[in-house]
């Protein structure tokens, strides 16, 4: 599989605090060894959506991430609110995740996060327009 990165993202990853840096560089961690499991899939694209890192691919719905100073305790990975994503995991992972509206599943910096669960959710993203007509996304 082949990422391309736009530059700047390395610039915004850089400026966050240390604790939250780690934090978010797990997450686009996750976010590349899904995406490299993902039969068919060739092509990630990391990228700057509204000065957030995100994350593209041909049949995917994108996938962003950040920590802003007025909840310094939290980070969060966000979905396009458009989609069913979102509603899709409150359903699947109600009990494992918090969310914020249709848009967001939100860490707390000492949290543990679920990596089986969140991979799973990160792979839906990343092809969501090839499972959006299956019911639950084909979960």
């Amino acid at each position: 599989m082949e990422i391309t990165s736009d530059p700047k993202v390395k610039k915004v990853f850089n400026e966050y605090p240390t604790s939250v840096k780690q934090q978010l560089l797990h997450l686009r961690t996750l976010v590349v060894e899904t995406a490299s499991k993902i039969e068919g899939l060739k092509k990630l694209e990391e990228t700057l959506k509204w000065g957030e890192p995100s994350y593209l691919t041909k049949y995917g719905s994108t996938i962003r991430m950040d920590w802003k100073e007025k909840t310094p305790e939290e980070y969060a990975m966000y979905f396009s609110c458009s989609s069913s994503l979102v509603e899709t995991f409150k359903i699947i992972y109600k009990d494992t995740f918090t969310f914020r509206g249709k848009r967001a599943i939100i860490f707390q910096l000492n949290d543990t996060i679920p990596e089986t669960a969140l991979k799973h959710c990160i792979a839906l993203a990343l092809t969501y327009h090839k499972v959006k007509h299956l019911p639950f996304l084909g979960a």
